[in-house]
């Protein structure tokens, strides 16, 4: 696979000045996550490249693949306030967003105060989110799109930068419950976590069973984030590239398909997918040193980004899975 031709328009020199500071900065949070995350590191990319879009991630995998420890460790890295909720059946969306409370004064006037629940923070740590009913998976739908929350009609804004990365466990699992297609259609990307190979694992033996256990150490600010999700949206990204991900996606849907595969797709991606891959594709490209994104770039994201926002229909189950489609639609790119 070749990679495409960067955009035709010469970079502004305030860009690759921006972008040279930026790739010291992300180089520098990735030491500092590899010391305490051991192999994974493909998860570990598309966690930062998910947060270096502006976006929320889902990670996905079994009890034990140390997916908090992950989202403790890229808060602690990136210098995000963070909270976590662990998310059960009997949770409550005030428990997540807060509620109004009845104060009465020292004039014996009663007025309503608002206190704010752990959603108001620059990193949500979603934990087990599919343990928790769907009415309250859906209390976060307004904050992850539009970054406030609404309560008794009146608005809050959430911090800046503000991004929820969640854990789920997968959903043959017992007592969980599947996230309603408008939610998954939040997350940025869907990013599988799976068993670390035997070197890997031997070092996780070794380095957190002992009486010092590595701890993660800050590499940037919440303010120098913002500033690369800026600079991400500024990077070019050329023809090629635009028209690779706009085949993707369209071909993925069951109305205007690709004829292949438009028969077994019961729903698929929508616009928000290509926002999505294209964002992504960009920050990718800048956390691996470069200033345009390439066709290896959609290629590489183009699983996590689309795998949760496709389902096949019943009849197609039972010969195919969402990732052989999209590895079928990968191929065809370039």
């Amino acid at each position: 696979m070749t990679a495409a031709p960067l955009a035709p328009t010469p970079l502004d020199a305030d860009v690759v000045q921006s972008a040279e500071k930026a790739l010291e900065q992300i180089a520098k949070a990735r030491t500092a996550i590899g010391a305490v995350i051991f192999g994974q590191e493909e998860v570990v990319e598309q966690s930062l490249v998910t947060l270096l879009s502006g976006g929320h991630g889902l990670l996905v995998g079994v009890p034990g693949l140390a997916k908090t420890r992950l989202v403790e460790t890229l808060g602690k890295t990136l210098g995000l306030a963070e909270q976590r909720v662990q998310f059960t059946p009997d949770l409550l969306p005030a428990d997540i967003i807060g509620s109004e409370v009845l104060e009465e004064g020292a004039d014996r006037s009663r007025n309503f105060r608002f206190i704010k629940g752990p959603i108001f923070a620059q990193l949500l740590m979603a934990d087990e989110i599919n343990r928790a009913s769907p009415r309250t998976q859906s209390a976060l739908l307004q904050a992850m799109q539009e970054h406030h929350v609404s309560v008794a009609g009146k608005r809050y804004d959430l911090p800046k930068p503000f991004h929820v990365l969640a854990t789920q466990n997968p959903l043959e699992q017992e007592g969980t419950y599947p996230l309603p297609e408008a939610q998954l259609d939040r997350f940025l990307m869907q990013i599988d976590v799976k068993y670390p190979d035997r070197a890997s694992e031997r070092r996780v033996l070794l380095e957190t069973t002992g009486d010092v256990v590595a701890s993660p150490t800050q590499a940037l600010v919440a303010g120098e984030l913002e500033t690369i999700q800026r600079l991400v949206r500024r990077l070019p990204v050329g023809d090629a590239v635009v028209d690779a991900i706009l085949d993707l996606v369209r071909a993925a849907r069951p109305d205007t398909g690709d004829a292949g595969i438009a028969p077994h797709v019961s729903w698929g991606p929508g616009p928000r997918a290509a926002q999505a891959l294209m964002l992504a594709t960009r920050a990718r490209a800048l956390a691996t040193g470069r200033l345009a994104p390439s066709l290896d770039d959609v290629a590489a994201l183009a699983p996590p980004v689309l795998r949760h926002r496709m389902a096949l229909n019943f009849s197609a189950r039972r010969e195919m899975s969402v990732e052989e489609i999209i590895r079928k639609l990968v191929a065809r790119i370039g």
